[in-house]
């Protein structure tokens, strides 16, 4: 279900008027690998898998008077990995997810807000430790000025059944964010916007430190080594 996330005017007229103070042209952010950065042209957003692209439907293109703002995916908080016990081995791994892709594309005119839609692409896992067939993750989407203040930031549930005993699923989320303008001399790339899971201390620690189980972690079999001849 979509769902749509505003900016209050407030807020984004706050970041505007400093914006104005500094030159928007030269980007400060620099993506962790593992980031995914959308270009201002409107293109698919990359990440650090390999060259396999992501399994996700690109975006009803649309008229924008300037360039989008910069969407990305929060490194630290891009994967969902649940540990059990004093190790770290895929026996002992709970649930888990990744963002595997992220797409999107703006539209505004004039004055007018500027409206963006996003579609994510979740892949999500059932690891051994995992309890149940049923779990509701959360993620997060933000909307920030450029490397500065966070403007607005909302959570959203994302519940999936692992049917028929599957350990792995995957399910696309649109979403649509609205930031007001103070006039029609502010163009999107004075925001960005930036998607994570809801993870905790231990979880992000995990994921900065560049560790990380695929979905279907402790759920493959053993590789055996054939017999000597």
């Amino acid at each position: 279900m979509r769902r749509v996330l505003s900016v209050s005017l407030a807020s984004a007229l706050a970041a505007l008027f400093v914006a104005a103070a500094t030159s928007p042209a030269e980007a400060q952010v620099t993506p962790r690998p593992g980031q995914s950065q959308r270009p201002p042209s409107g293109q698919t957003a990359e990440s650090d898998a390999p060259a396999r692209a992501p399994r996700i439907a690109p975006l009803r293109r649309r008229a924008a008077a300037g360039p989008c703002p910069y969407v990305k995916i929060l490194y630290d908080a891009a994967r969902y990995v649940e540990l059990t016990g004093d190790r770290v081995s895929a026996q002992n791994v709970g649930y888990t997810g990744e963002i595997e892709g992220l797409v999107s594309d703006c539209g505004y005119a004039g004055d007018n807000p500027i409206t963006v839609e996003t579609r994510m692409l979740f892949n999500l896992g059932r690891g051994p430790q995992a309890q149940g067939e049923a779990r509701t993750y959360r993620y997060w989407i933000a909307v920030t000025e450029r490397n500065k203040a966070v403007l607005a930031k909302e959570y959203f549930d994302l519940p999936v059944t692992f049917e028929d005993g599957a350990r792995t699923a995957s399910i696309t989320q649109d979403q649509t964010i609205v930031i007001p303008r103070a006039d029609a001399t502010v163009s999107g790339d004075n925001f960005e916007i930036l998607v994570g899971f809801d993870v905790t201390p231990e979880m992000a620690s995990f994921n900065a430190s560049g560790s990380r189980f695929r979905v279907n972690a402790g759920t493959q079999p053993a590789a055996t080594t054939p017999p000597a001849q």
